[in-house]
């Protein structure tokens, strides 16, 4: 599956299995060739830290990473969005033994699902409209649907909740800007934050950089 990574880790954030998917993101012919190192060891400077903070998170308390939408970079530098889920492995007596994680890259939306008509203009909605505050209401006005439904529909059809669907259009804009040399807190009002910092804490928790070093390391 070209779309989807898989791996295994050890208690110390060391990978012990991995699919071919993943190797080869990170560059690597086989499989075998990443195992027994951190994401920090096998992904660049600005995303590996972040990657080996998450493992660490969940093998320290064993919370999972559910539903986590990241901004990837792919071969040829190329920029994509995937949802993450991580998960603490336990053995018999309840102690964490490891970690499995598995990454998938985000689908068109399934076009041929009958509320995708309505779906479609609550995307076309947010895509226009980011730079300013959205609020469900108005989604649910737009479409028809109760919130709860809402909910459902968006992340059958685009494989997103409608506040992850905000959030993935403010940062694609933001990360367009950053190539550019406007000062960062413009970017951020221009983006639908009211300041710089919630700016920056939306940005790293979605890239694991800020956006100064995202600035830096796309130039």
């Amino acid at each position: 599956m070209p779309g989807v990574v898989f791996f295994i880790k050890d208690t110390a954030a060391r990978y012990v299995l991995i699919n071919q998917t993943l190797a080869q993101r990170c560059g690597a012919k086989e499989p075998n060739a990443l195992l027994g190192k951190t994401a920090e060891q096998v992904f660049p400077s600005h995303f590996g830290p972040h990657y080996t903070e998450q493992d660490r998170r969940v093998l320290s308390d064993g919370s999972p990473l559910s539903d986590q939408l990241e901004l990837h970079l792919y071969p040829g530098r190329e920029p994509g969005w995937c949802l993450t889920h991580k998960l603490a492995l336990r053995d018999t007596q309840g102690r964490i033994i490891g970690m499995a994680g598995i990454s998938y890259d985000l689908l068109a939306p399934q076009s041929s699902h009958p509320a995708y008509e309505k779906l479609a203009a609550v995307d076309g909605h947010i895509r226009e409209h980011y730079a300013q505050h959205i609020a469900l209401g108005e989604l649910t006005a737009l479409s028809g649907f109760s919130v709860a439904q809402l909910e459902r529909l968006c992340k059958r059809i685009f494989q997103l909740t409608p506040r992850q669907m905000i959030h993935k259009a403010r940062l694609g804009a933001a990360t367009q800007l950053l190539s550019g040399e406007l000062p960062i807190t413009e970017i951020a009002l221009r983006c639908g934050y009211t300041d710089h910092s919630a700016f920056s804490r939306q940005f790293k928790a979605l890239t694991g950089v800020s956006p100064s070093q995202y600035r830096d390391n796309h130039r």
